[in-house]
């Protein structure tokens, strides 16, 4: 039979790649979605790599534990993903006390139904290398202290240790992944890479002629969600669960990535990026490098896709997109 596997977060970038990743493996695929009066807007990224037929779409919430275990009795999953958060770094000032209830205990309610319905299945949580915040090490791995800066980062902290506790106290296969920096076509617009290639697209075709950036000396380590999806599937395939760190090894400044954006649609950035303080985090984290030589060596995983390449898959669609009339 045919292995099932239940994500949050299903609709995301990550959720997206992950039940495209999953299909070809031959899965089942379930996501849980907050109930839309907006259907069929929440799935455009499932459209956009065309398997939004072939994913079973469920009504819940991270913050509803009944749901949760009404849905875990009903699939039986084998494998659980939790990739759904608020995860949006600046709205987690604006918004902390959700970012907690969603980002940080959903974590626990989604391990509650786990545990009351299907204590058999793996699980992955999506941790993030935001959790490093003020770093304590020049180059980040599974052993370097945590140092959260935004409530972002002190509910993912939450939801990472839950996670381990778990694993520890009941005997869990669950697993994180540190994720750090992962973009795509698919990344949501307010995120800065995405952010970028949207503004790019929309100077090049005249429908806009500057580019407002806050802090493009932070440096971050950019890869793509496609390959880091992978990452996740290769953790719930191992004999004993464990944490990972899943990044790329190269950090570059947010001032660069936009380089390489402007130079490939051939326009100069120093004439249309505009520095706005509006746009500055109350607590900034300046740098993130983070050591995925733990993945390669235990996993068998390594980054395919180029940040260069990925810069420009995400210019030609947004291009693409704006050309059309598209949001």
């Amino acid at each position: 039979m045919a292995k099932r596997a239940l994500l949050t977060g299903v609709t995301g970038q990550d959720g997206a790649y992950l039940s495209q990743f999953l299909l070809g493996k031959g899965y089942e695929v379930c996501g849980i979605i907050r109930r839309s009066s907006h259907r069929g807007v929440e799935d455009h990224r499932l459209r956009f790599l065309g398997v939004a037929d072939k994913v079973t779409l469920l009504d819940g919430d991270l913050g509803d534990l009944s749901s949760l275990v009404r849905i875990v009795k009903d699939v039986q999953p084998d494998e659980i993903y939790n990739l759904g958060a608020q995860s949006f770094v600046a709205s987690s000032w604006r918004q902390p006390i959700l970012t907690a209830n969603i980002t940080g205990v959903g974590v626990t309610n989604m391990l509650e139904a786990m545990r009351a319905e299907r204590p058999a299945a793996r699980f992955y949580q999506a941790s993030s290398s935001e959790m490093y915040g003020r770093i304590q090490e020049p180059v980040q791995n599974e052993d370097t202290p945590f140092y959260p800066r935004s409530p972002y980062a002190v509910a993912k902290l939450y939801g990472h240790w839950i996670t381990v506790n778990y694993r520890e106290s009941f005997g869990f296969h669950a697993s994180s992944g540190i994720l750090f920096n992962h973009e795509s076509p698919l990344r949501g617009i307010e995120f800065v890479t995405r952010k970028v290639t949207d503004g790019v697209a929309r100077i090049k075709l005249g429908k806009a002629k500057e580019l407002r950036l806050g802090n493009i000396d932070a440096k971050r380590d950019w890869g793509h969600a496609r390959d880091y999806v992978k990452a996740m599937w290769l953790m719930l395939q191992q004999d004993k669960p464990d944490d990972y760190v899943v990044a790329t090894g190269r950090t570059t400044t947010v001032r660069d990535m936009c380089r390489i954006a402007f130079d490939y649609a051939g326009l100069d950035m120093d004439k249309h990026v505009v520095i706005d303080p509006a746009f500055y985090r109350p607590a900034e984290v300046d740098i993130l490098l983070g050591d995925p030589s733990k993945a390669t060596k235990k996993l068998g995983w390594t980054p395919e896709t180029s940040l260069e390449d990925m810069i420009r898959e995400m210019l030609d669609a947004d291009l693409e997109r704006v050309k059309a009339g598209k949001l």
